[in-house]
């Protein structure tokens, strides 16, 4: 998700690091980058000043160019501003009434507006709560059959009436049908066009006006840059939407539309699409994102995929372990079984931190023969070694290499990332959400992280370090003392 304005901003970061010392000058080439990388990603010019302003604005200051780790200050000054841009606290809630809720879908034709409806349906459902869809959009032909799919692909109801031309009637007696049957909640799905017309804005308006929708949602596809924006304002200027979904943020999306929308529209981002498949959709969470562009990763959604997803009663063995302080390579590759699902794995080791580069490795390959080689080289590992993977020094790695047919890098990649997932879920052993979000608040303060988004390794030295001078007269005492030993 969202891959090149990652980059874009990780190569900033990784250029002041490897600064000898910060100065105003450094620090605002290194600001230069930050911007090129926001433009690069199709956001806003205006958003963009704007956001540069603040960021500049906060440092360039002393305090942070004479801090310990002024680098690690700008990652936390450029994620408090993503934050801000990308609407700082949303309330994503649908606020379901005890009578039936009427949500309203809009949007352009190939933004994924049906199947969008389909998630919501699935989504609304998880939470104990039955949805019906209404097929009112009489304009595109299949429409109505397409609905009909999506709906029984999710369990949810489909209303719609054969040989309609009035998307205004069906969608009053659906209402209708809706509260007769005990339905919580009844999704439109109006039409579409494939650009903005009178005709189009007039239909959706009457409907606004005539069943007067509790919320209102446009659809737009994240990949349309500032064409996803421009269409998000001029619905709003006809309809006051209450939030925007953006679709296919699992694609080649820049990034423009989602950092750019509610600064430009107002309107904020309500949920985004995450995948093809049916469990696709995410409410959204401006932080959470802030945290995915920087590479930190994001603890919290991982927290509550697993919630859904995992075998709960080997998550408690595994939590059990861990709050012993054991954590093995053989659990390691548990943990990996369970997310080596089409689309689970990609999606939950993006949201790991540090786990960047390996999700784009895995993007495209076959899961079950990428688990037959994790599997392959921990099959290779003695007993004490799968238990205390730290024993593997450089002869063990070559003989495990040769014993499962990979090269010493690829296992050495395996233990790096072992150790990646061991840091992380030792922070959240027993914490459950506290338990993230305590690995959330490290990962933003720098404790765990590094500004590439690597996890750090916790250093046990608490020494002071030496000097260069100081280094310099140790090594002529060292000289001395050789000397009068002879």
């Amino acid at each position: 998700m969202l891959d090149s304005l990652q980059d874009g901003l990780r190569s900033a970061f990784k250029t002041l690091r490897g600064q000898g010392r910060l100065t105003e000058s450094n620090m605002r080439e290194g600001l230069k980058m930050v911007e090129n990388a926001l433009l690069e990603a199709d956001v806003s010019y205006s958003v963009v000043k704007d956001f540069m302003d603040g960021v500049a604005e906060k440092a360039v200051g002393q305090d942070v160019l004479k801090s310990l780790r002024p680098e690690q200050q700008l990652v936390g000054i450029v994620q408090e501003e993503l934050i801000k841009i990308l609407g700082g606290d949303i309330d994503t809630s649908l606020h379901l009434k005890p009578d039936v809720t009427v949500l309203m879908m809009c949007g352009l034709q190939g933004a994924g507006k049906t199947t969008t409806c389909g998630k919501l349906a699935r989504l609304i459902g998880t939470e104990g709560k039955k949805a019906l869809l209404v097929a009112a959009d009489l304009q595109r032909p299949a429409a109505v059959e397409q609905l009909h799919i999506v709906g029984n692909s999710v369990g949810a109801p489909v209303y719609s009436e054969e040989g309609a031309t009035d998307p205004i009637a069906v969608c009053r007696n659906a209402v209708k049908h809706a509260r007769d049957n005990e339905i919580d909640v009844v999704i439109l799905d109006t039409a579409g066009r494939l650009a903005i017309d009178e005709e189009l804005m007039e239909q959706l308006k009457t409907i606004d006006r005539q069943l007067d929708p509790d919320q209102a949602f446009l659809v737009v596809d994240g990949m349309t840059g500032q064409d996803a924006v421009n269409s998000a304002k001029a619905f709003n200027d006809a309809l006051e939407l209450n939030g925007v979904i953006m679709t296919k943020l699992d694609g080649d999306a820049r990034g423009g539309a989602l950092l750019s929308v509610k600064q430009v529209t107002g309107v904020p981002i309500k949920f985004i699409g995450v995948s093809e498949h049916m469990d696709g959709l995410e409410p959204f969470h401006p932080d959470r994102m802030a945290s995915r562009i920087l590479g930190m990763g994001d603890i919290l959604s991982m927290f509550e995929i697993a919630q859904r997803e995992f075998d709960q009663e080997e998550v408690q063995k595994t939590q059990e372990r861990l709050q012993k302080g054991q954590f093995t390579l053989d659990d390691f590759r548990k943990q990996l079984q369970q997310i080596a699902r089409p689309g689970l794995m990609q999606k939950m080791l993006g949201l790991m931190p540090g786990m960047g580069e390996l999700t784009k490795m895995m993007q495209g390959s076959d899961h079950e023969k990428e688990m037959r080689r994790l599997g392959g080289m921990i099959d290779s590992m003695t007993a004490d070694e799968r238990n205390n993977p730290k024993l593997i020094d450089n002869s063990r790695r070559q003989r495990i290499a040769k014993g499962s047919g990979v090269s010493p890098q690829e296992v050495n990649a395996l233990l790096q990332q072992f150790d990646s997932m061991a840091t992380m879920m030792k922070g959240m052993a027993g914490g459950g959400v506290g338990g993230a979000m305590d690995m959330m608040r490290k990962l933003r303060s720098g404790e765990l992280m590094d500004p590439t988004g690597k996890v750090k390794k916790q250093k046990q030295s608490t020494g002071k370090r030496m000097s260069s001078k100081d280094v310099q007269n140790q090594k002529k005492l060292k000289k001395k003392l050789k000397k009068r030993r002879r």
